[in-house]
């Protein structure tokens, strides 16, 4: 089933304009047909169509449900923008598919792309959420400094995942838990500089690694995520 989506369907019982109009120009549904429709927060919601309206399509809440998050705790990736765009919009995609909370861009002193638009990458994650039929929608922050990051989230396991082989990593596998709040950390296509690394290591991130090859800022994102989900199946499976 297609689902669309409308953060605050709950309370305004309207599809916002650009599902309005997918569902009564292009699925051409009508009065009385029922739709699946996603709030972002977790909330599926069954609903007949009142109005098919392509600007303002309203409906009647039939049930809801709450769906089961994709992890006991909260995943954050905090990493820096691609050089070429396409490639972090589809990191987002892709990331979104997974199931990860919080996605933040990160600026570095060797990054290529030094600002970035969060509008188009909040489309796109709606998107994907649709796609895959998932109900929670990530949140995406603006550009944030890499000395503002390794300074919070402390009630997190820290993790920053460099290619510097003078410093000892551990496998991203060995050290995951069940029920973690996580945030790992992915520099740009140059790595971090050492400067970064020493200030992470001295403000308590954990070094790790994600295997001997070396991977695009995109591919070890996803990479990095993937490990973290596989880690607490396997850490819940062996209780």
């Amino acid at each position: 089933m297609i689902q669309f989506y409308a953060p605050d369907i709950a309370t305004s019982k309207t599809l916002p304009e650009s599902d309005s109009r997918h569902c009564s120009k292009v699925l051409r549904m009508v009065a009385g047909d029922m739709v699946e429709v996603v709030d972002g927060k977790g909330n599926r919601y069954q609903c007949e169509i009142i109005n098919a309206d392509p600007k303002r399509t309203s409906v009647e809440i039939v049930s809801c449900e709450t769906l089961n998050k994709f992890r006991k705790g909260e995943i954050l990736l905090a990493v820096a923008p691609t050089k070429h765009l396409d490639r972090m919009e589809w990191m987002v995609e892709k990331l979104t598919e997974i199931g990860i909370d919080r996605i933040i861009p990160v600026l570095c002193d060797r990054s290529e792309r030094r600002e970035i638009k969060t509008e188009r990458l909040e489309k796109i994650a709606v998107s994907a959420m649709k796609q895959s039929l998932q109900a929670y929608l990530p949140k995406i922050d603006p550009m944030t400094k890499f000395s503002d990051i390794i300074t919070s989230f402390r009630d997190y396991r820290r993790y920053i995942c460099h290619c510097d082989e003078t410093s000892t990593r551990r496998e991203l596998y060995e050290i995951g838990r069940d029920g973690d709040k996580t945030i790992i950390m992915i520099g740009p296509e140059g790595d971090f500089s050492p400067k970064e690394i020493e200030r992470a290591l001295s403000s308590g991130w954990e070094p790790v690694t994600l295997g001997e090859n070396r991977l695009r800022t995109e591919t070890a994102a996803l990479v990095a995520v993937n490990t973290i989900h596989l880690t607490e199946k396997i850490h819940t499976n062996k209780c």
